[in-house]
Parts: C-alpha cells; sequence; structure tokens
C-alpha cells in the first residue's frame, strides 16, 4: 500500500519539475536567443518479488515478478534548433544562422551565448551592454600596407575606433583606359586650329601627394605632330595643376633616374591595340603592362627627406589587350582616367559587418578598412553546456572544449548582421505539454487519493 502512496509522490514531485521547465520555457519566450528545455522521465527502481526462472524438463521458464517504485528525471535537454530571425536594423546587433556560439569574456573566463544584442562602450569595446561582457575575435593586422586578419590566433577584444584618423595616402597609380579616335587628323607644324582640337583629347584626373593635398593632372593627347608620317602614334603632355608654373617645373616623366621631360609617346598596331610607350629620352617598353614614371617635389615638403618627392606611375594597359586599356580605333575618343589609388585622410564613421564576421569600417575619405572578425565556438556536444544565467552558457567536462574559429568553417554557421535571433519556444507545443504534464499531476494525485482511502479502509478493519 505505502508502495503506491510514494510511487504517486515521486509522480507530483517530477512532474512539478516538468511544469517548472515549461513555465521557463513560456517565460522566456520573447527572450533573445534563449534554447528551451524538455524534461524525460524515466521509471525508479522496481522491488522484485519473485525472481526469473529459466524452462527444464518439466515446466516452462518463469517471469519475474517486480512492482515499480515510482518515476525520475531522467534529463532536462537544452534544445539548440535554429530560432526565427528577427530585422533590427541596428548594426552592432548579430544572429548566428547555423551552428556556433558567440564567445564573451568577463576577465579570463569565457562564457558562449547564442544571443548577438551587443554595443559599444566608451572606449570602443564591442560588448554586451547588458552585463559588460567583452565579445571576442580577432583584430586586423596591418601587413604590407593591409590589413589581414588571422582566425588562427588567439582571440581577443573587438575594438572599434570609432572618430580614428585613415592617414592620406599619396597617389602611387593611375590606371588609362578606353579609346583614342583613330579618325582623328594628323597634325603638324601647319595643321590648323581646326586640326589640332579634333586630334587632341585631354584627360583631367584629381591626384593625392603625401599630406593628402589633391592635385588636378591632366594628359593632354595629340596626333603626334612630331612624326606627321606616322599614323599610329599619339604624343601625350602631362602637367599637374597647369596654372602652377613653379609646381610643373619639378615634374618630369620617363624611365631614366632622373628623368626628363613631361612627355611620352604611345604607340598602337594596325589591330587598335597597344605596341609601345617612349618617354622624351627616347627609351621604350614595347612589353607586357605598359607603365611610365612620373615624378615631382612636394610642395610643402622638407627638402631631403622621405616624401619630398612622389612618383606615381602612369598605367596604359597590356600590349595587345583591349579590356582596361588605353586603344585606338574610328571611334570617339573617350580615354579617361578610370582608377587611382591615394586619398586623403579621413575619420572613421561608421561600421558594419558581413557573413563571415567581419568588420569593415566607413572613412570619411571614402576608404573601407577590415578592423576585425567576430569568433564563433562550436561544441561537440551542445548539449553539456550548463547555463550561467543572463542567456550564457559554460563549457563542462561533457560538453567537450570548444572550437573556436571563423564562421563557415568546421560545420559553424554564418552571422546574419542587424538581425537577433529569436527563442525557439513554440507556445502550441508548449501549451500542449503544460496540459499534458497537469493531467499527469492529476492522475498521481489521484493515486495518492485512492491509496488513502485504502489505507482508511484497512485501518476501519478493527471497529
Amino acid at each position: 500500500m505505502m508502495r503506491s502512496l510514494y510511487a504517486g509522490v515521486s509522480g507530483l514531485q517530477n512532474h512539478q519539475t516538468r511544469m517548472d521547465v515549461i513555465g521557463n520555457n513560456i517565460s522566456n519566450v520573447n527572450t533573445t536567443g534563449f534554447k528551451k528545455g524538455r524534461v524525460n522521465f524515466q521509471d525508479m527502481i522496481s522491488q522484485t518479488m519473485q525472481g526469473a526462472a529459466k524452462p527444464n524438463e518439466d515446466i516452462g521458464g518463469v517471469n519475474p515478478k517486480q512492482v515499480g517504485l515510482g518515476m525520475t528525471v531522467a534529463s532536462v535537454d537544452t534544445i539548440f534548433t535554429q530560432g526565427s530571425l528577427q530585422s533590427t536594423g541596428v548594426n552592432t546587433d548579430v544572429a548566428v544562422q547555423g551552428n556556433g556560439f558567440f564567445i564573451l569574456k568577463d576577465g579570463d573566463k569565457s562564457f558562449f551565448t547564442r544571443a548577438g544584442a551587443f554595443g559599444l562602450d566608451s572606449n570602443g569595446t564591442l560588448v554586451n551592454p547588458s552585463n559588460g561582457m567583452k565579445v571576442q575575435g580577432w583584430m586586423a593586422q596591418v601587413v604590407n600596407g593591409n590589413a589581414v586578419v588571422r582566425p588562427a590566433g588567439d582571440t581577443t577584444q573587438l575594438t572599434i575606433p570609432i572618430g580614428s584618423k585613415d592617414p592620406a595616402k599619396a597617389t602611387q597609380n593611375i590606371d588609362f583606359a578606353c579609346n583614342l579616335d583613330k579618325r582623328a587628323p594628323l597634325l603638324n607644324a601647319n595643321s590648323s586650329p581646326e586640326d589640332i582640337a579634333k586630334g587632341t583629347w585631354q584627360v583631367d584626373k584629381t591626384i593625392y601627394d603625401t599630406f593628402g593635398n589633391t592635385h588636378r593632372m591632366v594628359v593632354t593627347y595629340q596626333r603626334d605632330p612630331n612624326a606627321p608620317d606616322v599614323p599610329n602614334q599619339w604624343l601625350a603632355t602631362v602637367q599637374v595643376d597647369p596654372e602652377n608654373t613653379t609646381f610643373n617645373n619639378n615634374l618630369a616623366v620617363g624611365f631614366g633616374t632622373p628623368p626628363t621631360g613631361n612627355t611620352y609617346v604611345v604607340k598602337f598596331d594596325n589591330l587598335g591595340a597597344l605596341t609601345s610607350v617612349t618617354d622624351s629620352a627616347g627609351q621604350a617598353r614595347n612589353q607586357g603592362n605598359l607603365s611610365i614614371p612620373m615624378t615631382f617635389t612636394v610642395q610643402g615638403a622638407n627638402a631631403g627627406q622621405p616624401g619630398a618627392t612622389q612618383t606615381l606611375n602612369l598605367n596604359l594597359g597590356t600590349i595587345g589587350s583591349y579590356t582596361n586599356a588605353t586603344t585606338q580605333f574610328a571611334d570617339q575618343s573617350s580615354n579617361k582616367s578610370f582608377r587611382q589609388d591615394g586619398y586623403g585622410m579621413g575619420y572613421l564613421e561608421s561600421f558594419g559587418i558581413d557573413a563571415s564576421g567581419q568588420i569593415t569600417g566607413v572613412y570619411s575619405n571614402g576608404t573601407n578598412r577590415t578592423l576585425g572578425q567576430v569568433a564563433l565556438a562550436s561544441f561537440t556536444n551542445p548539449g553539456g553546456l550548463e547555463k550561467a544565467g543572463d542567456s550564457t552558457y559554460i563549457k563542462t567536462n561533457n560538453s567537450g572544449d570548444a572550437n573556436v574559429g571563423a564562421s563557415g568553417t568546421a560545420g559553424k554557421g554564418k552571422f546574419i548582421a542587424g538581425a537577433l535571433e529569436m527563442a525557439n519556444v513554440d507556445l502550441a507545443d508548449a501549451f500542449t505539454d503544460m496540459i499534458v504534464t497537469q493531467r499527469g499531476f492529476q492522475a498521481n494525485s489521484r493515486t495518492i487519493t485512492t491509496a488513502d482511502q485504502m489505507l482508511q479502509e484497512l485501518i476501519g478493519l478493527k471497529r
């Protein structure tokens, strides 16, 4: 009789535990990155009234007779299924689509979370603003002038230096492309002003010196008047700030050391493609990528020190190529400088996070710089993680060590910037589980009530 009482008590206690888990799921239905729990039951030990007997020649075998002594909680599992994504438009909000956890640090202790509602503190550090834990990743390092992220190294806190300076960069390369009109008239010393105008094409481009000052570079192309009998040859005259005579006296274009003059000659073949470029001293280049250096003195610079003179390359294109190269066809002249790599000083104004977790800064001078990358951690058994509050987890002996790496590697998911992962609690399932749990609790209470009535009958036998 007492066995049924205690079996009913165990049912009440453990169904209450299940109800506690369901209640926690429902209370966190709107908690960012929350993962629901699930309770599994198992029967407890059983009292053996008679053991099993094997069959013999006279009689068959006998099964054991056992009476169960109730039930207990087998496990409380955390279900790490994907939650829905909610767009927020906040550039520091990040969601993980797929496997993986953000890594947060409080001192030397590591925590893991799926809640990506991050922000910046007063130092520009990317943190969880609710508890100040610092988001981990890798900061970019400058290698040969390029920002490089090395996710093979140890993680560190991520700092976004809003308002920091991006130093000016002097123009080093200017790329020319498009066409010079084959139909332009050949020129000589007696050419009319009308023919000179038809046979001339001018390229205008802004360039930058070492201080970030802007200068106007003008390249004037003419059908070469010095070679009136050569049909596929153009003379180019280079000027920087044409109205500044002093500046242009310090400008030279050519392959010599030092170069002399400010002109060069471009030649084409009968198919309209580049064949060679020749400087004013007669030095020529006729293989591969045609590029001619231009050197000028930087105004306001200390003479004899680095940066006093600036050299940049005028890239005309590859011999025989028609893509991103200067050509000569019977079509309207359209030759231009489509790219130069200099810029003035700028300030970091904003940043964004892409699907790989890379943080890219946008500067006021129009440049973009890789600042760092957010790290992801994955586990062999994420169900073995222990909840630590604040929507975080810590590793345990059964979760395995964190496999830290970049997004998209070793089965890790990708990032969705400007969005948050919602809880994976399904209210329909939660309410159904609540009904089933309530009925189980009621049934166990009836077991106790019925056992009590039977005991009352037994006690009444003495009357």
